[in-house]
C-alpha cells in the first residue's frame, strides 16, 4: 500500500510537471494568446497559455506594451448595450438566472483574463511588475485607467489582509531579503551593510515587514522601528554611530521612523495601516512596559507649501528665511505647525501626504522637531524639520472617525498653541 502511494506521488508530479513546461512552439501573437485563455482552449490548456502568454510580454518593446494594454481596454471591455438590456431584464425580473446574467457581463472579459494569466507560479509578481508598466502608459494613455481599475480591483483582492504574512527583519534574515529592505528603503537611505547592521542588530532595533505566500522573497513594505525612553525628536541622533543602545526592556517608547513602500506595482494598496496595528500588537506582547507609540516622521511637502507662502504680508519674511536655511528654529517649528494643521487641499484634507496617513490611521500630531533631520533629503524637503504623531490606542478608532468624516486634524494641546504662537515682525528696511 505503501509502495502504491509512493508510485503515485511520483506520478502525480510528474503529470504537474508537464503541465508547467510552457510551450515553445506556439507562434500566437500575445493578442491571439489571450483570445485562447479565454476560450475553451483556456479551460483545457490554460496554465501552458498563461505561462506563453507572460513569457511573450516580458518580451514585448514599449510601443508593443501600450498596443497591449489598448488591446485590454478596449477590445476586452464591458459590452455596454448588452448590459443595458440585461439591466433593464433584471429590473424586471430579479431572478437568479437574471442576476448570473447580468453579473457576467458587467465584468469586463480582461478581468477574467488577469485571473487566468494568473495561473502559473510565479505569474503574481509578473502581474504585479504588468502594472509598474501600466501606471508608466497611463500619463500618456488616461484612458487606459478603465484597464488600471480593474488591476487595482485584483489586487486589492489578491492582496487583502488575509494572505499577508508579517515577519521580522534581523540580522540573520537571508542575504537576497536584506538587499531589497537595502534597495526599498525610501525614507532615510541606507549607505552601507555597517548601516543596516545598526537598524538590524543592537537590542533596542526592530524591523517588520509584510510577505506575501506568492511573492515570498519580495517585501511589501516594511517599518523601522527604535525603541528607545523618552519620545526622540531627531533621526540623526536616532541614527548616530556612537550612540549607547538600549537594553529593549528598559524601554518605554516605540518609534516608527520610516516605512517604506516596496512595490510600485501594488501603488494605491494601502498596507501601512494593518502594519502598524500589527506591529504595535507584536511589540505590545513581547514588551508590555512600553507606554508609547509614536512615529518620528518627515514633512515632504512643508518646503513646497513655504515657497507659496514667500510673498505673505504677515509670515512671508519668515517663510523665505526657513527655505534660505536662516530662521530660527523656533520659527520653524511654527510654521511646521501651521502647515500640519491648517494648510488644506481642495476636498479640505491636509496637504501633507504622510500626514494624510497617519491621521487617517487615527493619530495625532505630537511634536514637531527642527533641525532632526539634518541629510540632504531632509533639509531639501522641510529644511531638518520633523514630526510625531503618536499612537494612543484607546483614542485611534475617535481620531480616525473624525478625520475621514469631518477632516479634523488630531493634535496635542501644545501643538494646537504652537501652531498660532505669533512670528516675529519683518525688520524694518533701514532708512537712505
Amino acid at each position: 500500500m505503501q509502495r502504491n502511494r509512493f508510485l503515485g506521488d511520483i506520478l502525480s508530479t510528474l503529470f504537474d510537471r508537464s503541465e508547467t513546461i510552457p510551450r515553445t512552439d506556439d507562434t500566437r501573437d500575445i493578442f491571439d494568446l489571450c483570445r485562447a485563455l479565454l476560450s475553451n482552449e483556456g479551460n483545457v490548456s490554460g496554465l501552458s497559455l498563461a505561462e506563453t502568454a507572460l513569457k511573450r510580454y516580458r518580451t514585448l518593446s514599449d510601443d508593443d506594451k501600450v498596443a497591449f494594454f489598448l488591446f485590454l481596454n478596449d477590445e476586452l471591455d464591458i459590452d455596454a448595450p448588452a448590459l443595458s438590456v440585461l439591466a433593464a431584464a433584471y429590473a424586471e425580473d430579479p431572478s437568479p438566472v437574471a442576476f448570473e446574467a447580468l453579473s457576467a457581463t458587467a465584468e469586463p472579459k480582461r478581468q477574467e483574463l488577469l485571473r487566468r494569466l494568473n495561473q502559473p507560479l510565479g505569474a503574481t509578481a509578473d502581474l504585479v511588475a504588468m502594472r509598474v508598466d501600466l501606471l508608466r502608459i497611463l500619463k500618456e494613455h488616461p484612458e487606459l485607467a478603465r484597464t488600471n481599475h480593474d488591476f487595482t480591483h485584483l489586487l486589492r483582492s489578491w492582496f487583502n489582509r488575509g494572505f499577508l504574512v508579517l515577519k521580522a527583519i534581523n540580522w540573520d534574515t537571508p542575504a537576497r531579503i536584506l538587499d531589497k529592505i537595502v534597495a526599498y528603503e525610501a525614507v532615510h537611505q541606507i549607505n552601507d551593510l555597517d548601516d543596516l547592521r545598526r537598524r538590524l542588530y543592537p537590542p533596542d532595533r526592530r524591523c517588520f515587514a509584510f510577505f506575501h505566500p506568492a511573492m515570498p522573497d519580495e517585501p511589501l513594505i516594511f517599518v523601522e522601528v527604535a525603541l528607545t525612553k523618552a519620545v526622540p525628536g531627531s533621526v540623526t541622533k536616532l541614527l548616530s554611530e556612537g550612540r549607547t543602545p538600549l537594553e529593549a526592556e528598559d524601554a518605554k517608547t516605540a518609534v516608527f521612523y520610516s516605512i517604506s513602500n516596496c512595490q510600485k506595482g501594488l501603488t494605491g494598496i494601502s498596507f501601512g495601516n494593518l502594519l502598524i496595528k500589527q506591529v504595535v500588537a507584536e511589540l505590545s506582547m513581547s514588551f508590555p512596559q512600553l507606554e508609547r507609540f509614536v512615529t518620528l516622521s518627515p514633512i515632504p511637502g512643508l518646503n513646497r507649501w513655504l515657497a507659496t507662502q514667500t510673498e505673505d504680508q504677515e509670515y512671508g519674511h519668515i517663510a523665505s528665511a526657513i527655505l534660505e536655511h536662516s530662521a530660527d528654529p523656533q520659527d520653524l517649528r511654527i510654521m511646521a505647525a501651521r502647515y500640519l494643521l491648517a494648510a488644506k487641499r481642495g476636498d479640505g484634507m491636509p496637504l501633507d501626504p504622510v500626514a494624510r496617513f497617519h491621521l487617517n490611521n487615527g493619530a495625532e500630531v505630537y511634536d514637531i522637531h527642527a533641525d532632526a533631520d539634518l541629510s540632504v533629503n531632509g533639509r531639501t524637503q522641510s529644511s531638518g524639520a520633523m514630526v510625531n504623531y503618536m499612537y494612543d490606542l484607546s483614542r485611534t478608532q475617535a481620531h480616525h472617525e473624525d478625520f475621514a468624516l469631518r477632516s479634523i486634524v488630531a493634535a496635542t494641546k501644545p501643538t494646537h498653541t504652537l501652531s498660532t504662537t505669533a512670528l516675529p515682525n519683518k525688520p524694518k528696511e533701514p532708512t537712505p
